[in-house]
């Protein structure tokens, strides 16, 4: 038994892909401790917007703590954990652009269309990767997926976020605009991963054969969830700079 519990835990040098499990694991460990501290120096209405930067990256480090477990233990991608990660945290992630943008107008309207959109978006995704990931049609369901995804980038980058965002001006705005790079390109890599990690591929051709979608992804998640929080972090402090001024 401490043999097996010996080999479990234990971590080649050369595996890359268990090294960011427990990175991720720990940086966005780190995050949610800093951004839990912070609500107490937040101004009052800022503090669910940081409280939830700190509920992201805390979800996210708890199923990171589990994923490198499993993946250590089966050497198997732990999809089903991830997507769970992901319902949790993807709709909390969009939760923040309405937050930063309720002042300027944003009503509850926006808030559930981009909270279905994301469900949208991870529930077929879940099916293409999980259920059809060993098959050629898998590029259908993260086509499908995609559309989900676009539909959140249209409302950030010129729907109403951006426009409530533009009316808002200042700090809002920048850190809308921030955000929604974030989500252009920052969430542009979990495509890149689906790619690698299922059999259709891009439209039936998987052109990148060979790259381990758990190293895209978890370079992905910490990157955006982390930056996430500390867009916010540094919209409040802007905002507090303003008003002393």
């Amino acid at each position: 038994m401490l043999h097996q519990l010996l080999a479990i835990t234990s971590i080649a040098k050369t595996n890359y892909v268990a090294f960011t499990f427990f990175v991720g694991c720990m940086a966005m460990l780190a995050a949610s401790v800093f951004f839990f501290f912070e609500v107490s120096n937040t101004d009052k209405k800022w503090r669910t917007s940081i409280l939830i930067s700190g509920l992201i990256t805390f979800i996210a480090a708890v199923h990171y703590y589990y994923m490198r477990d499993y993946f250590l233990a089966t050497n198997e991608s732990p999809t089903f954990f991830r997507y769970v990660d992901w319902i949790l945290t993807v709709p909390l992630m969009c939760v923040e652009f309405y937050l930063i943008t309720k002042k300027s107008g944003a009503q509850i309207g926006l808030l559930w269309k981009l909270v279905i959109a994301s469900v949208f978006m991870l529930v077929t995704g879940y099916i293409g990767e999980a259920i059809y990931g060993q098959e050629t049609q898998s590029w259908v369901w993260g086509f499908i997926s995609s559309i989900g995804y676009f539909y959140i980038v249209y409302l950030i980058w010129f729907g109403e976020v951006a426009q409530l965002a533009k009316a808002a001006g200042g700090a809002v705005a920048k850190a809308n605009k921030t955000l929604a790079w974030f989500v252009l390109v920052g969430w542009a890599i979990y495509p890149i991963g689906y790619i690698a990690g299922t059999q259709g591929g891009l439209f039936g051709a998987n052109l990148l054969h060979g790259l381990s979608l758990d190293l895209v992804y978890n370079i992905g998640d910490a990157v955006n969830k982390i930056g996430f929080g500390l867009v916010i972090y540094t919209l409040v402090q802007n905002e507090k700079s303003a008003v002393a001024a």
